[in-house]
């Protein structure tokens, strides 16, 4: 299975309208930006300021829960079966929702680690007490200098662990998931297998949806599924052993996955 942004936004975690209101109208009101996603590229003048937007946009889109349930329905789909996840989703949905996470290859990286920004190693460390440290701190959209984080290696400053150019740390859990990837793939390469790709868009097409296009292709026995709001669509060389379901992916997991099991 892929998964992409779409998939976290059916489940709340949306960058702009309401949620960006209620968590950062202070940053609305001084820099301008109107939603996360552009707050993220802000040019901010001091790193007490960079790291108080961080901070607690790392604190809301990676500590805090979904506002909808939409994972927990995926996860009661897959029940039983032999499955793996390959997301660009750097939120940590698939874990808290209580996946496998030997099933996962979060290939872009993870909100809730950190990396130098050299990087003088390839290496990363867990965030979570600083950032929570940082959001509870922060002063007039600043947090202390103290709290700043810096390399245990070097000293020099940290960044989150997100790939967005050639100093992306891919480290030793990356590398293991990567190649428990490889060998589910090695292992499914013929029979019946379901390529379903949730929410997945053309940002980065590479890394999920042309090779789940090329692999049902080389399979005859493989059908393709796409759901997608506004974009769910197929090449015509595997269109017949396609399923494109333009829509919420909430609503159709919700319906597939029907109501949860009455417990005693």
């Amino acid at each position: 299975m892929g998964a992409g942004a779409g998939l976290s936004a059916s489940a709340g975690f949306t960058y702009d309208g309401e949620r960006f209101r209620r968590y950062f109208s202070d940053f609305a009101q001084r820099y301008g930006f109107r939603d996360m996603y552009t707050g993220g590229f802000y040019p901010f003048a001091s790193p007490e300021a960079y790291w108080a937007y961080w901070s607690r946009f790392i604190y809301v889109n990676r500590y805090q829960d979904p506002p909808r349930p939409v994972y927990d329905w995926l996860l009661r789909l897959l029940e039983g079966r032999d499955y793996f996840v390959l997301t660009t989703n750097v939120d940590h949905c698939f874990q808290k929702a209580g996946f496998d996470k030997r099933r996962l290859f979060y290939t872009q990286g993870d909100y809730g680690l950190f990396q130098c920004t050299g990087p003088c190693c390839q290496e990363t460390w867990d965030n979570e007490a600083q950032v929570r440290a940082m959001a509870a701190a922060q002063r007039d959209l600043l947090v202390p200098a103290e709290l700043i984080p810096r390399c245990p290696r070097c000293g020099r400053p940290l960044a989150v662990n997100l790939r967005a150019d050639d100093r992306f740390v891919e480290d030793a859990g990356w590398h293991a998931a990567a190649g428990r990837y490889a060998e589910f793939l090695r292992r499914h390469r013929r029979g019946r297998v379901l390529y379903l790709e949730l929410g997945v868009g053309y940002n980065t097409p590479v890394i999920i949806k042309y090779p789940f296009w090329q692999m049902t292709q080389r399979n005859p026995e493989a059908v393709y599924a796409c759901v997608n709001r506004g974009d769910a669509a197929a090449p015509a060389e595997i269109a017949e052993r396609s399923i494109c379901i333009d829509g919420d992916i909430g609503e159709v997991l919700a319906a597939l996955a029907g109501p949860p099991a009455e417990t005693a």
